[in-house]
């Protein structure tokens, strides 16, 4: 099995995962997988904080999960980053990266000069004089640092994508629904909706599992690892706690209300749009009850998202690590399918 690609390097705020994939004969195939833990305060809302600390998690990820490539994919989720529809110039892709500043810069709420931009057409202009598409504008100091906590690891940063298209490649379903993929990680959620793979609105809300771990830890005066381990076991199950589990789902309402906003905001815009099912992916998406309390409180569908349903699965118990992981690696195995693109 060939596998020369890229790995796609998801760097969370509670552990650091990364998917390599391989062409095989019936087509790719995930070839490695890992997942290491990150200390608390490590990375704070996507930002790294502790340069030494991710640097040396990434070489204990490399040398326990013998990747055969150092060239890695790294995904880029931050609730700064700004994916906004816009029309600009139509112009060859290499033309227009290089005049984005001028064509955008009145349009951030981030100094052009300290971001970096990229632009994802929704069509093909042909020979008009505008193309429409979405603008991603990334702190570039947020990202530089996550890129030089890799080098330092050894690996070399082929390139940088954003974490919420890796989702939408891995996890999203293709047909004439308009489906919300919500990614729901320790500090913060990520939202997609898209209709048949084309994306109508992406989000970073500032939230996730990490606060409802802390009000756990407040309320009831335990550390934040025993609050962790309460929140897992009991988590929206009544009859497993009922103090915990209503304050579980108090304190996940404020997330709620964000995605429910998204949701409303869409369908009352210029292209108006319903979301008809969620998908949920990342760590909290395993928390017990979440499916069922959120098909109740939005009052849709919604599933847990399968995001290797675009691999070949190898052989029985390779890769018994990444079925345990799988929602949470959500965002990896999507970098790795953009690399193998």
């Amino acid at each position: 099995m060939a596998s020369d690609m890229p790995v796609g390097l998801d760097i969370g705020a509670m552990s650091i995962r990364a998917v390599e994939v391989g062409r095989a004969r019936e087509g790719l195939v995930v070839s490695h997988f890992g997942q290491v833990p990150l200390p608390y305060g490590a990375v704070r809302s996507g930002v790294v904080q502790d340069q030494p600390m991710v640097t040396a998690a990434l070489k204990k990820l490399w040398a326990q999960a013998k990747f055969r490539s150092r060239d890695v994919v790294l995904g880029v989720s931050n609730p700064q980053v700004v994916v906004r529809e816009m029309s600009v110039t139509n112009l060859p892709a290499r033309e227009l990266k290089q005049s984005l500043p001028f064509q955008v810069r009145d349009s951030l709420p981030l100094p052009v000069e300290r971001s970096l931009l990229d632009f994802y057409p929704l069509e093909d202009a042909g020979e008009r004089k505008t193309v429409r598409g979405l603008l991603i504008a990334a702190p570039k100091d947020a990202v530089m640092t996550a890129v030089k906590a890799a080098e330092k690891a050894g690996l070399l940063v082929a390139r940088v994508d954003l974490a919420s298209f890796a989702l939408l490649r891995a996890a999203s379903r293709l047909d004439s629904y308009a489906e919300a993929l919500v990614d729901i990680g320790a500090q913060a959620t990520t939202v997609v909706v898209h209709v048949n793979g084309e994306p109508r609105i992406v989000r970073t809300v500032p939230r996730g599992g990490a606060e409802v771990t802390e009000a756990i830890s407040n309320r009831f005066g335990v550390s934040l690892a025993d609050a962790e381990t309460l929140k897992c076991r009991v988590g929206l199950q009544l009859h497993e706690g009922p103090e915990v589990a209503e304050l579980i789902r108090d304190s996940l309402r404020p997330l709620v209300n964000e995605i429910r906003s998204s949701f409303t905001y869409l369908s009352s815009g210029e292209q108006a749009t319903d979301v008809r099912r969620v998908s949920l992916t990342g760590g909290g998406s395993n928390l017990a009850g979440m499916v069922e309390m959120l098909r109740v409180q939005l009052e849709m569908d919604v599933v847990l998202a399968d995001p290797v349903m675009r691999l070949h699965r190898p052989g029985r118990g390779r890769h018994d690590q990444l079925d345990r992981a799988r929602s949470s690696a959500a965002v990896s195995i999507g970098l790795s399918l953009g690399a193998a693109a």
